[in-house]
């Protein structure tokens, strides 16, 4: 079976976020009342499993092979369902 899997990856906390701090001061500039803002990617895999957990499990390796780096970078897994 065909999973689409949601992978969101952001900065641990405390790391700077120089893209975040900048959309927020251009924010701010614009009169919006903004405290922060976090900067996170977000990947949609499509991936071949055989189970909802094969695939959690295959999209699992592929972030710490590649889609995040675990010295800098969180992430979470969700199997959004079948294609």
């Amino acid at each position: 079976m065909k999973y689409r899997v949601r992978v969101e990856v952001s900065l641990k906390l405390g790391l700077s976020d120089p893209e975040g701090e900048t959309t927020a001061g251009s924010l701010r500039d614009l009169g919006y009342k903004v405290s922060k803002v976090s900067v996170s990617k977000v990947y949609y895999v499509h991936v071949e499993a055989g189970s909802a957990e094969e695939a959690k499990k295959q999209t699992e390796e592929m972030c710490r092979k590649l889609l995040a780096n675990p010295v800098k970078d969180n992430y979470s897994i969700q199997v959004e369902g079948t294609e």
